[in-house]
C-alpha cells in the first residue's frame, strides 16, 4: 500500500517528478496516484506543473497522458 507520507518524503527529496515516474517509483497506477496527488495539492504542498507543448509530442517516449509534472512546494 502507498502511503501519503512515502510520496511527500519523495517529492520533497527529488522536488519535482512526472507522474510517470511517480507511477513506475510507487508501482500503481497513473488515477491512483492522482488522486493521492490531490490530497498534497488541496494541503498547497503540491502544484502541478504546465508542460510545454513539445511535452510527449517530439520523442514519443513519453505517453502524453501521463506526462505530467508535480513540484513539491511546500515546508516540510
Amino acid at each position: 500500500m502507498i502511503s501519503l507520507i512515502a510520496i511527500k518524503q519523495h517529492l520533497m527529496q527529488v522536488k519535482m517528478s512526472s507522474l510517470n515516474a511517480l507511477c513506475v517509483i510507487f508501482q500503481t497506477d497513473a488515477d491512483k496516484m492522482r488522486c493521492m496527488l490531490e490530497h498534497w495539492m488541496r494541503k498547497g504542498k503540491v502544484k502541478c506543473c504546465m508542460k510545454t507543448a513539445a511535452c510527449g509530442s517530439q520523442c514519443f517516449k513519453c505517453d502524453s497522458a501521463t506526462t505530467e509534472i508535480y513540484e513539491w512546494v511546500g515546508v516540510c
